[in-house]
């Protein structure tokens, strides 16, 4: 990691330095190992002798052997292999703007439509014909297209604009191609040069990969149909969630990306490579379930889902993002780019439970997907290996446990570590009956359910450790696993996901991330073909629909959304849509109390949902919008503090900050972000403009509500807003001040309120929040 750091810091360096003497090619010693580099150029340099912009890297860079993707649409430049020497040679081109290291990153791994609204023949699915005109492009690990969720029965021909194309490659043809899966790309290049030099990507194992855009790994296919899949009757996993498939714009089309390749996670020069194909294909919309694999977010010049999606988002493509499942820990949201839409994962109304029965009488309530076998109430001795103090042993690690210890018995194994399933295949092989899988005090009493391989109930961090009492106080304790099925009506819902990533914002804490959430806790969705439920390698099962969770289940319910929206709305734009996601998002949940938090079962706060939980029903008539110009983006950049050279790696195009130095936080954002230093004594205040355009009725007036944060106040000039014919856009400013003798933050180092304005039919509302910052050493 200290290298990496050193060695990207040098980078750095380099990028503040034009040098004006030609590239020279480098001796290659042995001790210098070849990485991937992504460069950015200023392509207005291109000399006119060269036909294109490959022409002159490959003449005037880097042997052309060297290259593996040209960026010509969402980025200008190039990636290549090369070793550290050669890299900085190429970096002294007056023509190059900066490079960084690839990176691999990693996947943020039916009911839910009506859950945020929608219904057949009604609203948003009937005005915007489901979202047909639409085309959606996934970026994931590509698509099983044999699954019911991609029919294109009874839909119209391909929009006439599209430009993409259906790649062929192992058990994948152009005919797995249709007017439901308009196009299908793959991009392994940086993933194999990886793995060509040192091991880092493990290439391409074609005993368990397909090199082609088919889905090895079903996450890609899962996020997919929950966009976008089609109506499919009597769906379930294994007779869990039965009922109607279908995603959430279920007749938009779909153009799927594979980047992300089985066990070896995604990189970067991939992943800027599907950007690059997806906008020049025509896509409406990007979909993007993947985040940082290291946990430190990037500056927005180095990280390419960032500047990929700032090419995507300024020519009209609306970009979703996970914001990870690092939760419940503060600071842990990712994808903090403000053009982005960054979205967090609630539960529904939905919910699989499963009761552990204790000999005693007591039942504790966890939930489940086992389908096998069940117990029949039958009681078996309770073991927990983490008594002897192994951490491996209570975490259930490969070959930790002692058959001797748990053949017969139901093991209690903690979170943490390995993946859930993978603890119980563990238990499975030493003999355990069943297994109960029992929270830390990080997860709380968040629960998701899996298909386990064998009997398997999930508990909270409470239960568990009643449980493990129990154990320590009866040396003869037993028990046994009772699965309930399908529940539904469960209350209260939405509930935030402990795993959800939570703010503030690492990078930039005047915007609010993550933006808002969407369903994410057990979400039925089409699945591979190629593993089964549980993903593990031993699990031979095949399902048509698989149940996940996590923030990527999430991110395709607001792609499909924005999809619906576009539809509706063609002339809206990215950040338009997006304000009418968040303006219109529920704060309370079906019990109609404030939302809460599943890892404290405590009020939720904007750091954990941002705006609320989406509901498509009010999001398709907002009444007012916060709307962003690429323009505002580049003032936004250039008020953190990055110079016009900076800009230019993530705008493609030269820019010129303003004499006077704007302020981050009046990027026209609709949340704002008080932040105060917390050596201000006495009285300070701070001002924010906003612009707000009315796409609801012509002639509207709108009046001011205010629920000011704790121990601050909050004054709104004008406190009317009145619109006619000729006036669409009215601003405001907003004055919040604080008193450091009564601001008492909460345990989340901040207090929290909102500004609404409404018009009598319109609720247009915007988190406040008022936090304090240490001032710069």
């Amino acid at each position: 990691m200290a290298s990496h750091l050193l060695h990207t810091f040098l980078l750095c360096l380099f990028f503040f330095f034009n040098f004006k003497f030609p590239v020279k090619t480098l001796f290659v010693s042995a001790d210098q190992t070849v990485k991937t580099y992504i460069f950015r150029v200023d392509s207005h340099s291109k000399p006119s002798i060269f036909p294109t912009h490959y022409h002159w890297y490959s003449s005037e860079f880097t042997d052309p052997l060297n290259i593996l993707h040209v960026y010509e649409t969402v980025f200008h430049g190039f990636s290549a292999s090369l070793t550290p020497s050669q890299a900085a040679s190429v970096l002294q081109h007056p023509s190059i703007l900066a490079t960084f290291e690839d990176r691999r990153r990693q996947l943020h791994t039916t009911r839910s439509p009506q859950f945020l609204g929608l219904r057949n023949q009604q609203g948003l699915w009937s005005y915007s014909d489901y979202g047909s005109d639409v085309i959606i492009g996934v970026v994931d690990t590509g698509v099983w297209p044999e699954r019911r969720s991609f029919s294109d029965r009874n839909l119209g021909p391909v929009p006439a604009r599209w430009k993409g194309i259906c790649e062929a490659g192992v058990k994948f043809t152009v005919k797995n191609c249709n007017r439901k899966l308009v196009g299908a790309r793959f991009f392994s290049k940086g993933h194999e040069a990886a793995s060509g030099f040192g091991g880092m990507g493990g290439g391409i194992n074609e005993t368990v990969e397909f090199r082609s855009p088919r889905d090895a790994d079903g996450h890609g296919t899962h996020t997919a149909s929950t966009a976008a899949g089609k109506h499919a009757f009597q769906a379930s996993m294994e007779g869990y969630a039965s009922g109607v498939a279908k995603g959430v714009a279920p007749k938009a089309r779909l153009a799927v990306y594979k980047v992300c390749w089985k066990n070896s996670g995604c990189f970067d020069s991939d992943i800027l490579a599907a950007f690059d194909a997806a906008v020049s294909d025509g896509v409406d919309v990007i979909s993007i379930s993947i985040g940082g694999g290291d946990g430190i977010s990037s500056p927005y010049y180095l990280d390419p889902i960032a500047i990929g999606a700032y090419g995507a988002v300024s020519r009209g493509v609306f970009v979703s993002c996970s914001a990870g499942n690092d939760g419940p820990n503060g600071m842990s949201v990712t994808n903090l780019a403000p053009w982005l839409t960054t979205v967090g994962a609630g539960t529904i109304d939905r919910d699989f439970p499963a009761d552990v029965i204790l000999a005693d009488g007591r039942k504790i309530a966890g939930v489940s997907l086992y389908a096998g076998q069940p117990l029949n109430g039958k009681m078996y001795p309770l073991v927990y290996p983490g008594r002897s103090g192994l951490l491996s042993a209570s975490l259930c690690m490969e070959n930790s446990l002692d058959p001797n210890l748990v053949k017969g018995k139901i093991v209690i194994c903690d979170r943490g570590s390995n993946p859930r399933v993978a603890k119980g295949l563990v238990v499975k092989k030493a003999g355990g009956v069943g297994m109960i899988l029992a929270n830390g005090i990080s997860n709380g009493e968040g629960l998701v359910g899996d298909a386990h391989l064998l009997p398997a109930c999930a508990v909270g961090a409470d239960e568990g450790d009643a449980i493990k009492s129990y154990i320590t106080s009866n040396s003869l304790a037993t028990a046994t696993i009772n699965f309930r099925g399908t529940l539904l009506g469960i209350k209260p819902a939405p509930v935030v996901a402990s795993f959800s990533g939570r703010g503030p914002n690492g990078l930039n804490p005047e915007i609010l991330k993550p933006d808002l959430i969407a369903p994410g806790v057990n979400i039925l969705a089409a699945w591979t073909d190629a593993v089964g439920p549980t993903g593990l390698d031993s699990d031979k099962r095949k399902t048509e629909f698989n149940i996940l969770s996590g923030t990527s289940m999430a991110c395709p319910h607001v792609s499909g959304a924005a999809a619906l929206l576009k539809s509706a709305h063609p002339d809206w734009s990215p950040a338009a849509i997006r304000s009418a996601m968040m303006t219109t998002a529920n704060i309370v949940d079906n019990q109609l109390k404030p939302m809460t938090d599943e890892s404290t079962a405590k009020q939720s706060t904007s750091y954990d949902f941002g705006a609320g939980q989406l509901n498509l029903d009010r999001a398709m008539d907002p009444g007012l919008v916060y709307d962003i110009t690429n323009a505002d983006y580049v003032s936004f950049l250039c008020s953190i503090g990055y110079g016009p050279r900076t800009i230019q790696v993530i705008t493609r195009t030269p820019v010129k900050c303003p004499m006077r130095k704007p302020l981050p936080e009046n990027l026209n954002y609709p949340s704002i972000v008080a932040s105060f230093s917390s050596s201000s004594m006495g009285v300070t205040s701070k001002t924010f403009l906003r612009t707000v355009t009315n796409v609801g009725e012509r002639n509207a007036v709108y009046r001011v509500k205010v629920e000011p944060p704790k121990g601050a106040t909050v004054s709104v000039k004008p406190w009317n807003l009145v619109f006619s014919e000729g006036k669409r856009k009215l601003s405001y400013f907003v004055t919040v001040t604080v008193d450091s003798k009564n601001l008492e933050l909460d345990e989340s180092g901040a207090v929290f309120g909102s500004l609404s304005w409404m018009d009598g039919k319109h609720v247009v509302r915007s988190p406040i929040l008022v936090t304090q910052i240490d001032p710069p050493l």
